[in-house]
């Protein structure tokens, strides 16, 4: 394996904490022994372009820095190579991060632990959602909160999060349960009136809410959480269970595995790690060992106090 490594840099993550946190891992990856190059992009597709020439040309590894978005990006210039993906996660939400178990917003050490990953080839394989071309490693996210994130677009002002706590609100007052048709592995139909349905590769989304809590990114299945025909109240009463997993039990809300799923439902749009698929429907499939990640596998973490 090549000695260089590519830094995959969005400079605006997190407000403007990428940039910052570009310079204190490129120190690490060097004190580690690696050159280190540098990729920027003029936009999104000019970035994907500059991180699959890297690959094409056999960087020893692509190692984002950015939030979600950028992982995003990065999916899909290593997704069914060869090459590894560190991540130093500077960004808002940071779930995929968060899944792997890896430091937040702590740039050096998220680059020393890819480094030691690459030294050592303890590289962990994971799998990755697939909807048409395009690669996902969290959450694809339908109904109630693809709304609020389809409205919160729309928004101008105010920027940052209480753009999307407004347009929570206003998704609230507006709120309908919607018509879903659910196809999942062995072909049968469900059809269901829903708040949400999220396919969950990973975890969580939207910054450690955790909506598919027991989803395993090595199981080779989609966990995909149905949250029913709920009211206003309860969805108000639910909602704050989902950044600590506990929703899951409520008795609105019912968990399937599976390999593939298709969600059909009217006038609602698809959002993958944060980033619009685009109207339902839309099949999404689980591929296995889709990617290698610089990350720890979870048997070989520290437990608490060691």
């Amino acid at each position: 394996m090549t000695s260089e490594i590519t830094l995959f840099v969005n400079p605006t993550a997190g407000r403007g904490r990428g940039a910052h946190a570009a310079q204190p891992a490129a120190r690490a990856l060097r004190d580690a022994g690696y050159s280190v190059r540098t990729v920027l992009g003029a936009d999104a597709e000019d970035a994907l372009r500059r991180a699959r020439e890297a690959v094409g040309e056999g960087t020893g590894a692509l190692v984002a820095v950015g939030g979600d978005g950028l992982v995003s990006l990065a999916l899909q210039a290593v997704a069914g190579t060869d090459t590894p993906l560190g991540v130093i996660a500077v960004g808002t939400g940071n779930d995929f991060a968060r899944a792997l178990g890896l430091p937040v917003r702590a740039p050096a050490q998220a680059a020393r632990l890819a480094a030691d990953a690459l030294k050592s080839g303890l590289i962990r394989e994971v799998d990755l959602g697939r909807v048409g071309e395009r690669w996902f490693g969290t959450v694809l996210a339908s109904g109630f909160d693809s709304r609020v994130n389809d409205r919160g677009n729309r928004m101008r002002l105010p920027a940052g999060r209480m753009k999307y706590d407004l347009a929570m609100i206003a998704e609230l007052a507006a709120f309908r349960p919607v018509p879903y048709r659910l196809t999942l592995d062995d072909g049968t139909e469900r059809e269901i009136e829903a708040t949400l349905v999220a396919v969950g590769n990973g975890t969580s989304y939207g910054g450690g809410m955790r909506i598919c809590a027991d989803a395993a990114l090595d199981d080779g299945l989609f966990d995909i959480t149905v949250v029913g025909d709920c009211s206003r109240t309860t969805l108000l009463k639910v909602f704050p269970r989902v950044y600590r997993g506990t929703h899951l039990s409520h008795p609105k809300v019912t968990v399937h595995r599976a390999a593939r799923v298709t969600l059909a439902a009217p006038d609602t749009t698809g959002y993958a790690d944060g980033e619009p698929l685009g109207p339902l429907p839309l099949t999404a499939v689980c591929v296995p060992a889709a990617v290698r990640v610089l990350a720890p596998d979870p048997a070989e973490r520290p437990g608490p106090g060691r």
